[in-house]
């Protein structure tokens, strides 16, 4: 499959109007934060100055902008920003990379960030370090401080060191990965099952889902999507469990904070070589080119997306079809719900119980 990667040096992330989604357990109960068009077009009419081609005058500013301690939530470290400067809007992201931490450096991408009818302009992409003045030092076990010039911050990475998924979850020969928070706000359990050699993404029930998922009128009702992200999801009729089965395609146009988890893996909570032994048993041709994240020698990495890019909830029928059908034998029920890793994801794509029937 051929997907860009928000994640990569040289596929740049791409965000929404917000740096990070806010929780409101982090934050406390309270109304909401009320956003008006009057401040957005005053920031927009404000005059800048900022050196837009220098990536270290740039990596400045986001820094210096920051306060002292942040919270990165997404699974592969990526803190997200966006800013406007005189009439263009731009984002990127600093990450904590899993491997280029330990060495003291961490990547800073940025890139224009414009309407999805014009392409986006190809960015600027930096592993930053003690050869451009920035150290990385740790902290704690999952933060660190990230210093140039006079500023300091602090990034406390995601603990979920201590979510599993409930056994009612987890189908025989299902393999727990680790947990994925994605930068939609939605978690999710990475599986692989070692018996049919495919992936899901489980949704997190154990705590509140950040969005409303709504049944749609496709099949026996089992497909729902949320309401904000768009995510579709298959509720299992065997399981206590929410597959995902579909993004709206547009957010992937648009490499936006909805385009699913695929660009956001456990790095810090993958154990041994667990994922790099389950991607070679799906491509035993990347034999010797991946490391245990899933990295090719240039730093980017497979792609983990099981799931259809739709364009309208019909398109999502045929995962129904699929297990309803009494030709598609009971052990493939859950092969169901996954698309192959490599080929088309689109309306004519086929899950892989439905293609094992065709061979």
């Amino acid at each position: 499959m051929s997907k860009s990667r928000k994640t990569l040096p040289l596929a740049m992330a791409a965000v929404g109007v917000a740096i990070m989604v806010s929780f409101a357990a982090a934050q406390g109960p309270g109304p909401p934060r009320l956003d008006t068009n009057e401040a957005y077009i005053a920031e927009l009419a404000r005059s800048h100055t900022l050196a837009i081609d220098d990536p270290m005058a740039v990596f400045g500013y986001v820094l210096g902008s920051l306060p002292e301690r942040v919270k990165v939530y997404p699974t592969e470290n990526h803190y997200y920003f966006s800013f406007d400067l005189n009439g263009i809007r731009y984002a990127g992201n600093i990450k904590i990379d899993a491997r280029l931490r330990a060495e003291g450096k961490v990547v800073f991408s940025y890139y224009e960030d414009r309407a999805t009818w014009l392409q986006d302009t190809e960015g600027t992409a930096l592993v930053v370090g003690p050869s451009h003045g920035v150290t990385v030092e740790k902290v704690e076990a999952l933060a660190y401080r990230v210093s140039y010039g006079k500023k300091s911050v602090v990034f406390a990475l995601n603990d979920l060191s201590q979510v599993k998924p409930p056994a009612a979850a987890l189908a025989p020969n299902d393999q727990f990965i680790g947990p994925v928070f994605d930068e939609s706000g939605i978690t999710f359990f990475l599986v692989f099952n070692a018996k049919l050699k495919l992936f899901h993404y489980i949704l997190d029930e154990t705590i509140k889902p950040a969005d409303v998922f709504v049944p749609v009128p496709v099949g026996d009702g089992r497909i729902l999507i949320g309401k904000r992200t768009g995510f579709a999801v298959y509720r299992d009729q065997h399981r206590d469990r929410k597959i995902l089965i579909g993004v709206y395609r547009d957010n992937v146009v648009a490499n936006n904070y909805l385009d699913g988890p695929f660009d956001q893996m456990p790095d810090n909570f993958i154990e041994g070589d667990s994922f790099q032994q389950a991607i070679l048993a799906v491509a035993p041709n990347l034999k010797g080119q991946i490391n245990r994240y899933g990295s090719f020698a240039d730093d980017t990495r497979f792609v983990v997306a099981p799931y259809m890019e739709y364009r309208s909830p019909k398109d999502l029928a045929i995962f129904d079809r699929c297990a309803t059908s009494r030709r598609i034998p009971a052990e493939r029920y859950t092969a169901c719900f996954a698309l192959p890793l490599q080929g088309n994801h689109d309306a004519n794509a086929r899950p892989l119980a439905m293609q094992h029937r065709a061979r």
